[in-house]
């Protein structure tokens, strides 16, 4: 028997607490978050929570850019049967053609904002990744999109919209009465926790790719929003589709930094330590593959030839012309003696981006009335079993704005109430037994990473399974006061829901590679996997 997981992670009592009341409460401040953000009516108040700094997010980190029709020679159509391809037969078709139209209009939108796209003779630059049949990729500054972007809509967010922004504030949970969201319970150094009440809640707090030893994520992704909306009773989806970026940089000892798709776009080859270009033995497209193709073939040559990574070779490429496309990447692998211009770059796999999250409609409505979500805490079906590169930030952007525009209609609806409802979780006795988090958190990253990593199988999973189990019985057991202590309750759950549906999915789709079920079975397993967490 799986333990219970507690419905909230905190003690509190009204009493006890400061109490904040706005119209909607954002939580996260990337893309997605920014974004709905934009899309709340001026008359609203509207408060922003960040985990840490606005500028610390997945977001930010993006290297490859937006995807977006915008060349002469390419249309909707293409993108739409690229994105069908990538997902691997679990996209939702009318979700990825609303996508895929709305997103030449939000590419232009953020250039009114000031993002500073790269350009070729006054022409957006279009660049091209894997999966895609055409150039299509808006990128700047070479390899910092996601940088520059953020750089836009944070100023624009706070010069322009005016917005309230409450950084380094964890969220602990979201704040459930009669079945509806009423906001959240927040913590910071400085004010310990307060309730904040909203009339509605958007939830955008990105990924949870800390659970995994290898993973391109920032320390702050561990999957807080997937947790705190599963113990609030909103239905997850998808929750075995983690995307293993093909190309990390792999030094070790060192901390795990992303190589573009973009530089495999501009012609760079993989080969393994021995010198032989595999990609093409896999898949016609070879280096243009989708990344679960390419992620699955590098795992299967360091297998083959017994050595801890794959190389990434640009040698056969103008050098300088490299060197100013992905500045930011060059710079990284100097600081480790390496130029990208003549050196193979020692890569393999890293947990990037999870498909899986907390289950939206068009509009980014969650199954918990009064709760919204978007960006990489969702599963809106855009993706199916394995995401097409580029298309993230743009999920971010047309979920972000819809879940503004629709959750400021309906707080606007609502009349003001500055009550707050009864809500009690009562202390709970210490365990006797000291917790050492660190030590269980590293080994539960390193457990997912071996169970659940790019190649899986039952008795793997059914192993971790039970050990994530018997970790969950002493850390759900306890009310931690500080971060390091609820970062590991939400990773333990998050890990356990992903080994779950690993688990119950009994074939290979997308990124989920089962080696004891290495087959695609329609038949069956064509259907997104739900999981919804009862109190």
């Amino acid at each position: 028997m799986q333990p219970v997981v507690p419905r909230y992670l905190v003690a509190f009592h009204p009493k006890r607490v400061s109490h904040h009341f706005v119209d909607v409460l954002v939580i996260g401040g990337g893309i997605a978050g920014l974004r709905a953000t934009m899309g709340i009516d001026p008359r609203l108040s509207t408060l922003v929570v960040t985990k840490d700094k606005l500028q610390e997010s997945n977001s930010a980190y993006a290297q490859g850019g937006i995807a977006g029709v915008l060349g002469a020679d390419d249309k909707f159509e293409n993108h739409v049967e690229d994105t069908l391809v990538a997902g691997a037969g679990l996209c939702d078709r009318e979700v990825v053609e609303m996508v895929v139209r709305e997103a030449p209009e939000h590419i232009r939108q953020l250039i009114e904002w000031g993002t500073s796209f790269d350009k070729l003779e006054g022409e957006l630059l279009l660049g091209r990744e894997g999966g895609h049949s055409h150039n299509r990729i808006v990128h700047a500054l070479g390899d910092a999109t996601g940088q520059e972007i953020m750089r836009a809509m944070i100023a624009r967010a706070r010069d322009v919209l005016r917005a309230q922004f409450w950084q380094n504030t964890f969220t602990i949970d979201l704040l459930t009465s009669d079945d509806r969201c009423r906001g959240a319970l927040v913590w910071n150094e400085r004010h310990g926790k307060t309730f904040v009440w909203a009339k509605q809640t958007i939830l955008a707090t990105g990924g949870a790719g800390q659970i995994f030893r290898e993973t391109t994520n920032p320390p702050v992704a561990t999957g807080d929003g997937h947790a705190a909306a599963y113990r609030a009773g909103a239905e997850l989806a998808d929750m075995e589709f983690m995307q293993f970026h093909p190309t990390v940089l792999y030094i070790a000892g060192s901390s795990r930094s992303l190589i573009s798709e973009a530089v495999r776009g501009e012609g760079a080859i993989l080969v393994n330590v021995l010198g032989h270009r595999f990609m093409p033995d896999y898949d016609p497209r070879a280096e243009l593959a989708p990344r679960d193709v390419v992620s699955q073939a590098i795992a299967d040559q360091m297998e083959k030839t017994k050595h801890s990574c794959v190389y990434l070779d640009l040698s056969h490429l103008d050098a300088e012309t490299m060197r100013a496309r992905f500045p930011g990447i060059a710079q990284r692998c100097r600081e480790f003696g390496l130029d990208i211009a003549v050196d193979r770059i020692p890569v393999r796999p890293g947990a990037h981006y999870m498909i899986g999250g907390v289950k939206v409609d068009h509009d980014g409505r969650t199954t918990l009335d009064g709760l919204f979500a978007a960006g990489e805490v969702t599963s809106s079906g855009l993706h199916g079993a394995n995401r097409l590169a580029s298309n993230s930030l743009l999920e971010g952007l047309v979920f972000g704005a819809r879940a503004g525009d629709a959750a400021s209609a309906a707080a606007l609806e609502m009349p003001d109430s500055f009550e707050a409802i009864s809500l009690e979780n009562p202390p709970i006795a210490h365990a006797t037994e000291h917790l050492d988090l660190q030590d269980v958190r590293n080994a539960l990253k390193s457990l997912v990473w071996r169970a659940a990593g790019v190649r899986r199988d039952g008795e793997g999973l059914r192993s971790a399974a039970k050990s994530i189990e018997q970790w969950q019985r002493f850390a759900l057991a306890q009310q931690f006061s500080d971060p390091a202590g609820w970062e590991l309750q939400n990773m333990l759950t998050v890990a356990r829901v992903l080994i779950g549906a690993a688990l119950r999915r009994e074939e290979s789709r997308g990124v989920h590679l089962r080696s004891d079920f290495p087959e695609q079975d329609d038949v069956h397993w064509k259907v997104r996997l739900g999981d919804r967490r009862v109190v």
